[in-house]
């Protein structure tokens, strides 16, 4: 199930503290209202894990995630590893609530590529942050907090999280180059793959050296194993026609 690979006409694009925000094109409210493609398939309903493998692996993890209470469950310090869609995706829509305990940091992942040579599923996808914003270190830098692209761009003045313990919302459209981030509602990050902007950020980050970083174009979504209680539900996708 691949979705057809197209591109949006290009924006504008400004870098201003921190973030890449769309100055002209196409508007991020036109895409969140609109029925952006296919009907929506659940990757997890609350009851299996059917749709999702451990990273480089043919199953999914025998210990450190488990189904309970209709959610899918990160243990803390119980290993397991990071789990992956077993399809992939080039353009799509995401769509999941998410908790964590106090501390906590995990990310969802996108255009993942698996190969012998790439140990982790960071080397090439981008991530959407899940944080603590207030008890984790990554908290306190605007790149690293929760639904920033991790270590790149900030979140935007929007951004509402709730406290830990409650459930936030999430949403990552990526159609075609053009990403953005929604948490309970709000835009709160948009970016364009393949762009100087991004590329420059890229070049003076900590991907600097990883080449496939960002580029794939298409891959698994992935959910991060960072060690600590994280919980998720209501996980859906819609490919983008």
């Amino acid at each position: 199930m691949h979705a057809r690979h197209w591109m949006i006409g290009t924006a504008g694009l400004a870098l201003a503290a921190g973030t890449l925000w769309l100055s002209a094109g196409c508007s991020s409210a036109s895409h969140a209202g609109q029925d952006t493609g296919d009907e929506w398939v659940v990757l997890f309903d609350g009851t299996n894990t059917d749709h999702w493998r451990g990273y480089r692996r043919d199953a999914f993890p025998e210990s450190g995630w488990e189904v309970v209470d209709g959610t899918l469950h990160k243990i803390a310090g119980a290993g397991g590893g990071d789990i992956v869609t077993i399809e992939t995706y080039d353009s799509f829509e995401l769509a999941w609530e998410w908790k964590v305990a106090e501390g906590a940091n995990s990310g969802v992942f996108y255009h993942v590529a698996e190969a012998d040579d790439l140990p982790a599923v960071y080397f090439t996808g981008p991530e959407y942050q899940i944080l603590d914003d207030d008890r984790h270190a990554d908290g306190q830098n605007p790149t690293t907090s929760a639904a920033a692209l991790y270590a790149l761009i900030a979140c935007n003045e929007s951004k509402q999280l709730e406290p830990v313990g409650d459930w936030n919302a999430s949403r990552l459209l990526v159609d075609g180059n053009h990403v953005e981030h929604w948490l309970n509602g709000e835009l709160v990050v948009s970016y364009e793959l393949e762009s100087e902007e991004l590329l420059g950020l890229i070049a003076n980050s900590k991907f600097k050296d990883w080449p496939r970083f960002g580029r794939e174009g298409e891959g698994h979504i992935a959910l991060q194993d960072h060690g600590d209680d994280v919980w998720f539900r209501n996980i859906r996708i819609r490919e983008i026609d």
